[in-house]
């Protein structure tokens, strides 16, 4: 019997020659054949192939497939010289109608039934542990000496029946530093399973207990490590299993075959994906390409002027809008909320700003398929139900949402309405030039005018969001008196005129600060549209199984906002009796700014 520690530096040929003889008894084949491709085996009666194929080209994630062999056929010279899969695994497992009802060492005895049957060999994570490790980064498991986690998922993978189940992962522990390493290593790898589907808290995945995989062994973390999850191969035999197929054999998890193929080398390119945390409770991590990053860099910096020169530059928080937009796409259900009574002595007393951002924003929502509501005061009510409807018969919105008011009734009134029998209705709350309560409980304008009798108590969902886990928010201003500028409010007293006394109390999680704040609603939709177009974050989003979503992309171009679209909104506005902020105009201007030339460019420059 040979010692398993030699094993990492033979070469595949050698090792399956080993195994083959039953000359070594080991777990699992992780670290073994450093440098050379892995596979996972799943075989199955011929007339299940053809849509067990569509199965895994349907989840390409966790099923590469690299090589599918002729019924009968237990060589496989694509990936091998001298193989035979019934004994160059170290275990298997027989399944009938479902069952698992053995773990054998050879296959040779059921030579006569696996003439009609087909082999399908698909990547494994155990491929890409050098390419890892070459990026300074440790595997656990194999410090550890012990098989990889693997755990069931609550994902679904994309069915082609008779083939249905939920997405298997494994789980690698990361130091939080080494992420966007261990993302870049392995994202070329695609048939290695290519890039993480996931990082941070197990639960977003439906895994309730790390210590205790579903398949393989227990991998301690080190303080400072992040669980990251890759798709896993033993999806297929999820796959099978839930087939009941008559007759069925796999690899036993962790047993893999060995092939003759070197791992493609890692290109280590300069602008590879990015790794952004977008919560800290649960903790989450999401990917972006460097290109889409660098995009969504440059309308922040668009939205970032000062055209009213009231030293909002000194409140930028570079890379906010890209947080803020990752966690809207992570999102399922969104609540925006706009209304900024400034002009007291006028009804209505709403501005101009404010409104068509958030329009903007629930568009290109509603076109990516999430739910979206609106929150504002009671008293205006009548008029964003105007407002809205107007936006339906303008085409910006394919139809009317939910428009909802809020009131406190008693201390938890909160909490009450963000959650639906302790589950959160919504996953991220919006608030866009929204007067925001400052450090004295009350709500000022620019002009330090106390409006608060006209202000509803909507920061507290803000504040109770906070206490939510899962749940996280941004806020978008242009002059640090709006809900969401807490973050931001010592800056705000030190250089906005009367923000000693004006600045908003009360943070968001993501502050997004424009020239003006409709300005920040059109750079989230298009931020939103380019995150959905990036084929890295498409990827992560669906957590690599499914159909990439781009080609549905020709539906969402239409949700973006355009000069005609919001010319047409803000005479909506202007016929309604919304004035401009700063001058309380009933002209096409918003903020005192002309809609022509500067609004409308503003437009042209980010789309």
């Amino acid at each position: 019997m040979l010692l398993t520690g030699g094993l990492k530096s033979l070469l595949p040929h050698v090792l399956r020659r080993v195994i083959r003889c039953n000359r070594v008894s080991v777990s699992n084949t992780s670290g073994m054949a450093e440098g050379y491709k892995q596979a996972n085996v799943v075989i199955l009666h011929k007339s299940l192939a053809d849509d067990f194929e569509k199965f895994c080209r349907a989840n390409d994630g966790p099923l590469p497939l690299l090589s599918r062999s002729q019924p009968g056929d237990w060589k496989c010279p694509s990936l091998s010289s001298d193989a035979d899969i019934r004994t160059d695994c170290p275990q298997y497992r027989k399944y009938e109608h479902g069952v698992c009802t053995g773990s054998l060492k050879s296959l040779k005895e059921y030579s006569e039934q696996l003439k009609d049957m087909v082999t399908f060999y698909l990547g494994c994570s155990f491929s890409f542990e050098k390419a890892v490790q070459n990026a300074g980064i440790p595997i656990r498991n194999i410090e550890q000496k012990c098989n990889v986690s693997m755990y069931k998922t609550a994902v679904p993978c994309y069915s082609v029946s008779p083939f249905c189940c939920n997405l298997i992962v494994t789980m690698r522990p990361i130091p939080e530093s080494k992420l966007e390493a261990a993302v870049l290593a392995t994202s070329e790898l695609k048939e290695a399973h290519g890039a993480p589907i996931h990082m941070g808290d197990p639960g977003l995945l439906g895994i309730q207990d790390l210590s205790k995989p579903d398949y393989g062994d227990p991998v301690h973390l080190h303080p400072g490590d992040i669980p990251v999850f890759w798709a896993c191969g033993v999806t297929g035999v999820e796959a099978v299993i839930n087939s009941r197929a008559p007759l069925a054999f796999t690899h036993s998890p962790g047993c893999m075959f060995i092939t003759d193929l070197k791992n493609d080398n890692v290109r280590s390119l300069r602008g590879g994906p990015q790794v952004h945390r977008i919560s800290q409770d649960p903790l989450h991590f999401s990917v972006v390409s460097a290109e889409a990053a660098e995009k969504i860099k440059t309308l922040e910096t668009l939205i970032g002027v000062d055209p009213g020169e009231r030293g909002i530059t000194h409140l930028l928080r570079q890379g906010e809008l890209l947080r803020a937009c990752l966690a809207m796409s992570h999102a399922r259900s969104v609540l925006i909320t706009t209304g900024f009574p400034t002009h007291f002595t006028y009804e209505p007393p709403e501005e101009n700003d404010g409104p068509p951002g958030a329009l903007a924003i629930a568009a290109i929502l509603q076109a990516l398929g999430k739910e979206v509501a609106i929150v504002t005061d009671q008293r205006a009510m009548d008029l964003h139900k105007k407002i809205i409807e107007e936006a339906v018969q303008l085409g910006i919105l394919k139809k009317a949402i939910p428009l909802l008011s809020y009131q406190r009734e008693s201390a938890d009134s909160a909490l009450k309405f963000l959650c639906d029998n302790g589950r959160p209705r919504f996953d991220h709350l919006i608030a866009i030039e929204r007067a925001g309560m400052a450090a004295d409980g009350n709500y000022y304008n620019a002009r330090k005018v106390n409006i608060k009798h006209l202000v509803d108590p909507i920061d507290e969902l803000f504040l109770a969001a906070q206490t939510i886990p899962g749940v996280t928010t941004t806020g978008v201003g242009d002059g640090g008196n709006e809900l969401g500028m807490g973050k931001v409010k010592d800056a705000v007293k030190k250089h906005i005129k009367n923000g000693d006394i004006i600045a908003c109390d009360v943070e968001a999680d993501f502050t997004v600060v424009a020239g003006v704040s409709n300005w920040g609603g059109y750079a989230i939709a298009c931020a939103l549209y380019i995150l959905r177009t990036c084929e890295t974050h498409d990827r992560y989003l669906r957590r690599a199984v499914g159909f990439p979503q781009l080609p549905q992309s020709v539906g969402w171009l239409p949700a973006l906002p355009s000069v005609s679209k919001e010319e047409q909104l803000l005479k909506t506005l202007v016929r309604l009796g919304v004035r401009s902020g700063k001058t309380a105009s009933l002209e096409m201007e918003v903020d005192g700014l002309p809609f022509y030339n500067t609004h409308s460019l503003m437009i042209e420059k980010l789309l």
